[in-house]
């Protein structure tokens, strides 16, 4: 499949891109979500739902979880995942949020990192409630651009408007389901106790990784069509070749339920 023929949620022929230039994120929203854990790290079992090339399952996994499972529906995702991740003792299989392919009670965390839009709501957190141990907790996160903190990038993300007036950012982490994602949360059978944490940081990019981070996207190269997201991806290269380094704040979103008993 090229990626023009791209459907939403699927990311075959996107993983490099994804791979080498998504950020990672916020190191201060892991430490609090560490925190709300009921036991010590070292004793987590872990499980990152559509864990994509790792970025977030890494991290977790350098925290010192006991073990770290990620669970990856895309084949081109889960490779790249697995040759980023040679190095750790982080299990892939594949899987998605709605039949995780995971034992019942396996684990003390699980989370969605940039991935929980593309979920059925109320079958995801079923299943999540299955594999999750008593007590354990469900995270969902999302890591967007801050482009308030940066004009050049406002004025980027301003020029998508002109391309599609009725553009709808599914996968922002700032609009979409996390907009009503606390009050599902607290009304589902399955969860308790939700918690939400956010938290910034800053990276310095070269042009070339803020162009392809944009290259990974799937919502707008879906949306957009092939024609329109390629004159979009030229925009931004004209508007960031005079740029030695392009700094980007990042937004951190994180909600952390307990599993109902």
């Amino acid at each position: 499949m090229t990626v023009e023929q791209l459907k939403a949620g699927d990311f075959t022929g996107l993983a490099r891109d994804y791979s080498r230039n998504r950020p990672d994120y916020a190191p201060p929203v892991l430490r609090a979500l560490v925190g709300l854990l009921d036991r010590p790290v070292a004793e987590i079992d872990f499980v990152d739902v559509g864990a994509g090339t790792g970025i977030w399952t890494r991290m977790v996994c350098a925290a010192g979880v006991r073990s770290a499972t990620a669970i990856e529906p895309n084949d081109d995702m889960r490779r790249h995942g697995i040759e980023d991740s040679a190095a750790l003792s982080i299990r892939w299989q594949p899987g998605n949020a709605e039949a995780t392919g995971l034992p019942d009670a396996c684990c003390d965390w699980l989370t969605m990192a940039s991935s929980f839009h593309w979920a059925d709501f109320d079958h995801a957190t079923r299943e999540f409630h299955r594999v999750l141990k008593p007590g354990g907790r469900f995270t969902a996160l999302w890591n967007p651009r801050l482009v308030e903190a940066n004009p050049l990038l406002a004025q980027i993300e301003a020029y998508l408007s002109t391309l599609k007036p009725d553009l709808k950012r599914v996968s922002s982490g700032r609009a979409g389901i996390t907009e009503t994602l606390t009050e599902r949360l607290w009304d589902s059978p399955w969860f308790d106790d939700v918690v939400y944490i956010e938290g910034r940081h800053v990276l310095s990019m070269s042009p070339e990784r803020y162009l392809g981070a944009w290259r990974s996207v799937n919502d707008l190269r879906v949306q957009l069509g092939h024609d329109r997201f390629d004159a979009f991806l030229r925009h931004v290269e004209a508007e960031v070749a005079n740029q030695d380094v392009i700094e980007a704040t990042y937004l951190t979103r994180a909600w952390s339920a307990r599993r109902k008993d």
